[in-house]
């Protein structure tokens, strides 16, 4: 009894006690490669055994980009163009009379002159284009879709991230390079045939020599759209707008071409960069010219060069919010 008169009741506590069985071999094991871990750090910050070559590897960005829609629709409209400017040929109304002997009258007389004239119709705004999209979009779409805080977290170091997707967009836009005029050349050889490169100024080209022309062209061309690469890439790490940095690449493509149709410019046109843009079209000649594409190249790759530059210093020192 307590001392209010009531009767004490006992409190039963139940303890549940479990056994635990341990291997003192795996607990040794345990112990051994908790010893063999190393907590240092390397001269650069990174922890020990941190390997920059291991992250973010080109062929995972390859894949990546490769499946977005953009890029496939990109790919598939490329293969159908050809296809489409045979169709406006053919089915299209025609004056042989009226013909003066520029490009486009001369596309249907062989294949690689189909070629030539799809590289010319193309060479001011959609070959242009394409290198800015892939260019402008691969940094700027991984902000504005708030991804590139967490690529960088990974922890991927920032010369890398760009480096990486630099030659994925070099390799994307390498491919609808050569991609556009090889169904073009398939194209001209199924519906007109593998004749002579016929030019403008009436120099005829064999079939063998055109294709080695024509080589020479696509390399050409994808050196002259180096600037283009360039200028979209320092536009993608400068703002979150993907179509900031693609148009205003376009745009400044654009402005350079209408400013070269300004002849009281005069030499002051030399420093465009569009200036030199179908410098290739010297390839299609018995005695080939290199001087006008030497000045393309030079000018193209020094305005990459600067342009590239500013790319990585910007990135470099870039606050990343998103």
């Amino acid at each position: 009894m307590n001392e209010n008169g009531h009767k004490d009741v006992p409190v039963v506590v139940h303890t549940n006690v479990s056994t635990v069985h341990t291997d003192p071999a795996a607990i040794a094991e345990m112990e051994l490669a908790a010893g063999k871990e190393s907590t240092g750090f390397s001269p650069d910050g990174s922890v020990e055994g941190f390997r920059q070559g291991r992250t973010l590897p080109l062929r995972v960005e390859l894949v990546r980009q490769l499946r977005r829609r953009r890029t496939q629709f990109l790919l598939s409209f490329l293969v159908l163009l050809p296809f489409l400017l045979w169709a406006a040929f053919e089915f299209g109304s025609s004056d042989n009379a009226r013909r003066s002997g520029g490009f486009v009258d001369l596309a249907t007389a062989s294949a690689p002159n189909f070629v030539v004239f799809i590289l010319f119709a193309t060479g001011s705004f959609l070959l242009p284009m394409i290198v800015a999209l892939f260019f402008g979009d691969t940094i700027a779409s991984e902000a504005s879709w708030s991804s590139l805080k967490y690529l960088l977290s990974m922890p991927v170091p920032r010369q890398r991230l760009l480096r990486q997707k630099a030659i994925s967009s070099g390799l994307l836009s390498l491919l609808c390079l050569v991609l556009l005029p090889a169904v073009a050349l398939a194209v001209g050889i199924v519906f007109y045939g593998t004749g002579e490169a016929v030019s403008p100024t009436g120099d005829a080209v064999s079939f063998e020599d055109s294709m080695l022309a024509l080589v020479f062209s696509i390399a050409y061309i994808s050196v002259n759209l180096l600037w283009v690469a360039a200028l979209a890439l320092f536009l993608s790490v400068s703002t979150d707008a993907p179509l900031g940095a693609v148009g205003g690449t376009v745009l400044v493509s654009i402005l350079s071409q209408i400013l070269d149709q300004i002849t009281a410019l005069g030499d002051l046109r030399d420093y465009l960069p569009t200036h030199w843009s179908f410098a290739w079209s010297d390839l299609i000649a018995t005695d080939i010219d290199w001087s006008n594409m030497t000045k393309g190249a030079f000018s193209a790759i020094t305005y990459a060069a600067v342009f590239f530059f500013l790319a990585s210093r910007r990135f470099r020192t870039k606050d990343i919010t998103s």
